[in-house]
């Protein structure tokens, strides 16, 4: 099985963090290629970095289509593009905050969303009222850092997340946890040993749930929304 992660940021070491935590949860028998979103802004961080790193991203994903791709995962927590995605792609496209979410709903009766900057927040609570779990999503919560911070040596960015999980256990009383960012895959396992409480990283599990579509034998319907771009 061949499965594209792509990072619809231009950020290279971001993309690396990911493909390393896509390819640790996938199966002997699946073949993890990396794809950065090349012209892309650094980081998506809000409509307008999403609107401009579009284009790039469907780029990448027309290019994992030629290239036979059996499922592609969009690593980015706003789900950017994600129906346009669907409708150039044959196999399964996931995006990390719907794979997250909905695993958190099979784990827990409740979880919290601990994101990068305050103004993600809306995005993310607006995609998980889209998905039908706003009734078991007690808070979308701010660690009031840039995405980049992430990627910065020194940074006391893992810091300000694990603390903003511990109050949100304190505060929202949830049951589990889920990283609103792709940049946070590497701080899993560490968060999970430090708060006592299931900390979910959507490319992890966007990875095993593409792995299991594609090992059912499902692909994206082409009936109706997501069917193939009509030619203009």
């Amino acid at each position: 099985m061949k499965l594209v992660v792509i990072n619809p940021n231009s950020t290279q070491s971001m993309t690396d963090k990911i493909i390393d935590s896509a390819r640790a949860a996938a199966g002997d028998h699946v073949q993890v290629e990396g794809r950065t979103a090349h012209g892309a802004p650094a980081s998506i961080e809000g409509h307008f970095d999403e609107v401009m790193s579009a284009a790039h991203l469907l780029r990448e994903v027309q290019e994992a289509e030629a290239a036979h791709a059996d499922a592609i995962v969009v690593a980015c927590f706003d789900d950017p593009s994600i129906g346009a995605c669907r409708e150039i792609a044959t196999g399964p496209v996931l995006g990390i905050c719907e794979a997250a979410c909905k695993a958190a709903s099979m784990i827990a009766t409740s979880f919290s969303v601990i994101t990068t900057l305050p103004r993600s927040v809306p995005i993310i609570e607006e995609l998980v009222r889209k998905y039908g779990l706003d009734h078991q999503c007690r808070k979308v919560r701010s660690a009031a850092i840039p995405v980049l911070a992430l990627e910065e040596p020194g940074s006391n960015a893992r810091q300000l997340v694990r603390d903003e999980i511990l109050r949100a256990i304190d505060e929202d009383n949830c049951e589990a946890v889920v990283l609103g960012c792709a940049g946070m895959s590497d701080l899993t396992e560490w968060l999970s040993q430090e708060t006592g409480i299931p900390v979910i990283d959507g490319v992890t599990v966007a990875t095993k749930f593409a792995e299991a579509l594609v090992g059912a034998g499902l692909k994206t319907s082409k009936i109706g929304a997501y069917a193939v771009p009509n030619k203009k």
